[in-house]
């Protein structure tokens, strides 16, 4: 059991990832054209943060919140 606290956080940082990482691999496949090295590391590390976001939902998903009193 998780405390409110940490849940909250959690729900934030799932956010922070998603949203950072769609940016970047937009960044990254706009980027492309100009520099190829640039606009790869863009969308792997977009892809990445996209993937570790999911990964904390998966993990979010299961955690039970704190009884209410």
């Amino acid at each position: 059991m998780a405390s409110a606290r940490t849940l909250a956080w959690l729900d934030r940082l799932v956010w922070i990832l998603v949203y950072a990482g769609c940016i970047a691999l937009i960044l990254g496949v706009a980027t492309h054209g100009a520099h190829l090295v640039a606009g790869w590391s863009l969308g792997v590390l977009g892809g990445v943060a996209i993937a570790a976001g999911i990964v904390l939902i998966v993990i979010r998903a299961r955690l039970s919140p704190p009884p209410r009193k």
